[in-house]
């Protein structure tokens, strides 16, 4: 059942706050994520430059934009992991590590992109 609150144009005007938040926390807090953006803003005009077709500048777009996605989920796990303890326990550590290779994950799935479309 559906949590009562907010609805319309009031509850996308309240989501839209709350990301925003968020990216200005994770922009704040977060080094590897503003390498990250700073990697993006270097991708797109690189992108639109070298692809030959939409669909590829489609791809190397879409590959490095999922970079940040995952790293801002990667941001969320570790804040709430160490929002429930600053003790050292074996699931805390996977957990943060887990996160941490999603997003190696998702910079080699970026590169790999990146190569095959530029050397075709």
């Amino acid at each position: 059942m559906a949590k009562p609150g907010k609805v319309g144009l009031e509850r996308v005007m309240n989501a839209s706050r709350y990301s925003y938040q968020g990216l200005r926390a994770q922009w704040r807090y977060e080094a590897a994520f503003r390498q990250e953006v700073w990697l993006f803003l270097i991708a797109v005009p690189l992108a639109l430059w070298l692809g030959d077709t939409a669909l590829e500048k489609a791809l190397m777009i879409f590959s490095v934009g999922l970079v940040l996605v995952v790293e801002t989920i990667n941001s969320s796990i570790e804040a709430v992991v160490d929002r429930i303890s600053d003790e050292k326990h074996e699931l805390s550590g996977r957990a943060k590590d887990l996160g941490s290779a999603a997003v190696m994950l998702s910079l080699g799935l970026a590169g790999v992109v990146w190569l095959f479309l530029l050397f075709n």
